[in-house]
């Protein structure tokens, strides 16, 4: 039995509506605000009292209705059931307003359901990961790596948003095609490819100078003072054997991809790795992590993967560190032209600054955006950077605009020196999970738009 409240107007009601279009104002927000009450009250837990049409969009009150972009309808968790009151003209009706909250060409975008519009808002922000570590996800991730074999495409697009924690080391290493799909074939994989690492230690590393060229002795040298240096806000980092461990894979790499060889910012790359193959065997904050609590043997696995794994990832882009870096450069050029055609105000303002997109993007992309977010996120970006496959190079240019025009509007205001000192010290050091979803999505919804005119950066 519906409420008498839901209930039609009465004719009377329509008639003052009919001769005042004031009063007719007045009663629609009435009736809007009677409706949002109710729609409330159903997110709440309580019953609902019949039929309502959503006639205007609201942001939601509470943070906890925000859940997962692949669902439409975002109801929080202690809803379960209440919703036995909804009828099919509710549900339609909800769902409809829900999709057109969002942009109504990307039915299937990825990541947070956040808009800018709601982080604009006093929106109660999610836990650190929340969005890696939904019950629902989890599941979906347990059931798809419990399987004899992996189905990597379906393990792409649960990565795409985020990894749980203690899954990250295996999805990484399945993703990146260390670890086979195969559970049969994987632990021998791993055990052989882990050894080969130690034979490279004993053929390159653990020679004496002598047995060097002079190439490969100033090499390991800048190795060295580069270590020290790599994300030098972190104090686990600075750990003697941590850094030997950076020194013995980056040489390692570079002695065996001698076309490239050594360039700083690969000292970067490593480092998401390194953190998280350590994450198996330490616990706890990395700011509490020492190497002297683990064994030679684990410290090798360790190295191990992080080596196979930084070849894997730097097999698809080493143009990017060959002579001149010619993968980089490309990729700048890219990044300018696609800002011009989604902002073109700020693509003027800063050519009229005499701003080049290379004083600042050269960083980003040779780093791929480390040294400017908070290291914390890093192994979230990489979730998604990994689940790109191949495909990554190309995505990366639309993870640089929308990175970039997050701040739109003050670039605007900036004339040059200030813009480049802006863009080489972003205010990122308070970033949460929110930010980055936020980046990742306006990446996902540009390359959708742009992906089905290839030409459109050719320019």
């Amino acid at each position: 039995m519906r409420s008498s409240n839901s209930s039609s107007f009465k004719e009377e009601d329509l008639k003052k509506e009919a001769a005042s279009p004031s009063s007719a104002s007045s009663t629609a927000d009435s009736r809007f605000n009677q409706t949002l009450r109710s729609v409330h009250g159903l997110l709440k837990g309580r019953s609902f009292p019949g039929k309502v049409l959503i006639t205007r969009r609201t942001d939601p009150q509470d943070g906890s209705i925000l859940r997962s972009p692949n669902t439409n309808r975002n109801f929080s968790d202690n809803d379960t059931g209440s919703s036995d009151h909804m009828d099919e003209f509710v549900q339609d009706e909800l769902q409809s307003r829900s999709n057109a909250s969002t942009t109504s060409s990307f039915s299937k975008i990825k990541v947070s359901s956040y808009t800018s519009e709601n982080s604009s808002k006093e929106v109660e922000k999610p836990p650190m990961g929340a969005r890696a570590t939904d019950s629902a996800r989890l599941m979906k991730f347990t059931k798809e790596l419990s399987g004899t074999t992996v189905i990597l495409d379906n393990l792409r697009e649960l990565a795409w948003s985020g990894v749980p924690p203690y899954l990250r080391p295996t999805v990484w290493r399945l993703l990146l095609g260390y670890a086979p799909p195969n559970s049969d074939r994987r632990e021998g994989v791993l055990r052989r490819k882990r050894l080969e690492y130690l034979d490279c230690v004993a053929q390159y590393y653990d020679i004496p100078d002598s047995d060097r060229t002079d190439e490969e002795i100033n090499m390991r040298r800048q190795i060295a003072v580069d270590c020290p240096r790599t994300v030098p806000d972190i104090t686990f980092f600075q750990q003697a054997e941590v850094q030997k461990s950076l020194e013995r894979i980056l040489y390692i790499w570079a002695i065996r991809h001698p076309a490239s060889g050594y360039v700083q910012g690969i000292n970067d790359l490593a480092t998401p790795f390194l953190v998280v193959f350590l994450s198996e065997y330490l616990e706890g904050s990395i700011d509490n992590w020492s190497m002297a609590d683990l064994t030679p043997e684990k410290i090798s696995s360790v190295e191990a993967d992080c080596y196979w794994c930084l070849s894997k990832l730097l097999d698809g882009m080493q143009d990017h560190y060959t002579f001149a870096q010619p993968g980089i450069q490309r990729l700048v050029f890219k990044l300018k032209e696609l800002v011009r055609r989604i902002d073109e105000p700020v693509s003027r303002h800063m050519e009229d600054q005499g701003l080049e997109f290379l004083q600042f993007a050269f960083r980003w992309v040779n780093c791929l955006l480390i040294r400017e977010i908070p290291f914390h996120l890093v192994s979230r970006l990489w979730d998604t950077y990994l689940a790109e496959g191949d495909a990554l190079p190309d995505f990366l240019v639309y993870i640089f605009a929308s990175f970039l025009l997050t701040w739109s509007d003050k670039l605007r205001k900036l004339e040059f020196q200030d813009m480049v000192m802006f863009l080489q010290h972003l205010p990122t050091n308070d970033w949460s999970h929110l930010e980055l979803e936020m980046v990742l999505s306006q990446a996902y919804m540009w390359h959708t738009m742009f992906k089905s005119s290839p030409s459109h950066l050719a320019s």
